[in-house]
This record gives C-alpha cells, sequence and structure tokens, in this order.
C-alpha cells in the first residue's frame, strides 16, 4: 500500500519549475532540450523537443530519447517525495513507443502509481502536440540514503 492516499500529493519537497531546470545545466536534458514546464500536486510535467538532436536516423523520435525524457520526469518527481536524507535512484524503466513522432514537442507527465519507503513506480504518458499517445513507460525507483 502506498504511504499517500490517492487524493494526498505524494510531494514533501517545494520546489520550482525554475529551479528544476537550474538543476538540468550540464546534465544529459540539457543538450536535448528537455525543460520542466509544470509541477502539481500529483504529477510533473516536461517538454522536449523533437528534432534533429532527438532523432533517429530514419527522421523519427528516437526512443531512447523518449526513455530519457521519461526517466527524467519520474526520478524527478521521486525526488520530491522522499524526505530529508533520502534519494532515488532508477533500477528499472520500460517503454511502450505507440506514435511515430517526426517534429514538434513532446509533452511528458509523471504520476505515481506507488510511493513507498524502499521504492516508488511511476507511470509516465509522453504525448504529441495533438494530444496523441506517443510513449507510455513505467520507472521503478529505489529509495536510497541521499548521495
Amino acid at each position: 500500500m502506498s504511504e499517500h492516499p490517492p487524493s494526498a500529493s505524494p510531494f514533501r519537497r517545494e520546489v520550482t519549475v525554475d529551479q528544476l531546470n537550474a538543476l538540468s545545466r550540464n546534465t544529459a536534458m540539457e543538450p536535448l532540450g528537455i525543460r520542466f514546464t509544470a509541477i502539481g500536486s500529483d504529477y510533473l510535467r516536461g517538454t522536449m523537443p523533437v528534432d534533429a538532436r532527438t532523432h533517429q536516423p530514419y527522421g523519427l523520435l528516437h526512443g531512447g530519447a523518449s526513455v530519457l525524457l521519461a526517466e527524467t520526469l519520474g526520478s524527478s518527481a521521486g525526488g520530491l517525495c522522499v524526505p530529508e536524507g533520502k534519494g532515488v535512484v532508477g533500477i528499472e524503466i520500460n517503454a511502450n513507443h505507440l506514435r511515430g513522432v517526426r517534429d514538434g514537442i513532446v509533452t511528458g507527465t509523471a504520476r505515481p502509481l506507488h510511493v513507498g519507503g524502499r521504492t516508488h513506480v511511476w507511470e509516465i504518458k509522453i504525448e504529441d502536440e495533438a494530444d496523441r499517445l506517443v510513449c507510455v513507460s513505467r520507472l521503478t525507483l529505489a529509495v536510497i540514503p541521499a548521495p
């Protein structure tokens, strides 16, 4: 059972989108153009451009780029749910790529399925600009002592 009932926010730490974006400097997220855009009571949202930085050789959004967006959102959201002195690390991620995208912006939204004391499970849905589902991912995080 989750530590937080579905109606309660799982987030324990207050943070702004600007603060999260500042943490992305000099990381894999920066060159791919990943930006955090919204924090809700039970979700974290971000965007990524679909362009030469995120294409595979056939001009479509690379599945690995989608997974990087998914893990970025899920891990960042998970980090906001743990108490001081704790952190999270990804231990498993899967992704189903459902629709090809050639250009524009994709938006990912991470929501918790389980927020426990030792593990978290997050669902991340990535949609295109027409709100069509492009990828759905599930991320399992381990809660660890803060690095």
